[in-house]
């Protein structure tokens, strides 16, 4: 064990939030979630599910399961710590570095980890207000323009590749004709595309 943890290279804090994770959903404790989000997939090694509760459009409780490494516990476990008592709004623009600087950092290979909690919350967030009848005013306030000619976000490509519209790079440009403009933004958005597709196991 001596040995194990000399070989620890994350910080204090990630080690004590993968060791004692909080907010982890018990299936033994009968909570029930008011709404539900699910990323990835464990053909691609992590698959995360979050739960909330919701009053007066604040996060009350919020539960979640993962399959992945100590990265991805840890992460999550602060990301839900990080969020009880938020408003929607603000806990929809929670984002990875904002988990992985109260983390104290994360090794630059295992970032990807992080993204997964926040993925997650906001599909939960989306099927709160899915279930209650009303339209998403968040998504566009995070949305990030990756291809400033044609008006490609990665919101976009997310949609495309959850929908299976956009199985392969191909099939993402002649949606969405990123890259015949400038061309500046073909390794971006290249990049994005493999995420999108790791993250929901695609």
């Amino acid at each position: 064990m001596d040995s194990f943890m000399a070989q620890w290279v994350y910080t204090d804090t990630v080690k004590d939030h993968f060791m004692n994770p909080r907010n982890i959903w018990n299936k033994d404790e009968n909570w029930e979630p008011e709404a539900v989000g699910e990323v990835g997939s464990l053909a691609c090694g992590d698959q995360m599910r979050v739960g909330i509760k919701v009053k007066d459009d604040k996060i009350t409780d919020i539960r979640w399961l993962t399959y992945g490494c100590a990265s991805a516990i840890a992460s999550t476990s602060m990301m839900s710590e990080m969020v009880k008592g938020m408003s929607l709004e603000e806990a929809y623009k929670i984002t990875p570095d904002m988990i992985t600087n109260a983390l104290g950092g994360l090794p630059e290979h295992k970032f990807h980890c992080s993204v997964l909690g926040d993925k997650a919350l906001r599909a939960a967030i989306d099927d709160y207000l899915e279930k209650n009848g009303r339209d998403n005013p968040y998504k566009k306030s995070i949305a990030k323009i990756l291809c400033e000619c044609k008006g490609v976000t990665d919101q976009m490509i997310e949609h495309l590749v959850v929908t299976d519209q956009a199985k392969t790079l191909e099939d993402l440009q002649r949606l969405t004709g990123f890259g015949t403009g400038c061309g500046r933004c073909k390794a971006r958005i290249a990049h994005e595309f493999e995420e999108m597709r790791h993250i929901h196991g695609k």
